[in-house]
């Protein structure tokens, strides 16, 4: 895989360590937990989790649903060793693969459900628009794509507020601006599923649900 710069799970690599510890007190665990129940996985499925991080949300997918297969993508390799790690102590079986969203290491069609939770704000306007279209290159018809992240407020902000500004594009990351990118891409039936919040209402977060034609 050719280098490209990115932006680390945890903004920097010296966070690395504090991430998991961090996105449990934000909230993220729930989050994930809502974000698998909006999915409606069935057995025998193929799911990929794009910007898996450290890989909580691939070992809870794959603790939650033993009979799907289940693939996770960073393009963070510390990350991915982390993941690794994360994966033996839990005893489960998930495949992990280094790669970037945008250009995904995958055949056409051969996913049923594609994730993100709390990835796509880092992302800068063109890998934007390419990861979505990847996204539902590598989903079968009838699949769907789910997300969560945060949105886009311009109030003024907190110290986990700034924190999370100051590593990320979330002034692109509008709900109205995220439906778009969606419905460019050719996704259909593309909604905001709901809107919660983390880190007890500081932080503002949402659900989204976009599917792939028949």
């Amino acid at each position: 895989m050719s280098q490209r710069e990115f932006v680390p799970a945890a903004g920097r690599d010296v966070f690395l360590p504090l991430y998991d510890p961090m996105v449990s007190l934000l909230g993220f665990d729930r989050a994930r937990q809502e974000l698998i129940s909006h999915a409606k996985i069935e057995a025998g499925q193929n799911i990929l989790d794009i910007g898996c991080g450290t890989g909580s949300f691939v070992v809870l997918l794959k603790r939650q649903h033993p009979q799907v297969r289940v693939v996770g993508l960073d393009p963070d390799p510390k990350a991915i060793r982390r993941a690794h790690a994360k994966i033996g102590r839990a005893g489960v079986s998930v495949q992990l693969d280094e790669g970037f969203s945008d250009a995904l290491p995958y055949e056409t069609a051969v996913f049923d459900r594609v994730f993100s939770s709390f990835m796509f704000h880092h992302l800068e306007g063109q890998e934007r628009e390419n990861t979505m279209r990847e996204a539902l290159r590598v989903l079968k018809p009838g699949g769907s794509f789910h997300m969560v992240d945060f949105v886009a407020d311009h109030a003024p902000r907190g110290f986990f507020e700034r924190l999370i500004h100051s590593h990320a594009h979330l002034q692109d990351n509008s709900t109205r601006q995220i439906l778009e990118e969606m419905n460019r891409a050719g996704f259909t039936n593309a909604m905001r599923v709901k809107e919660d919040s983390t880190l007890f209402g500081l932080l503002r977060s949402a659900y989204y649900r976009a599917a792939v034609s028949c």
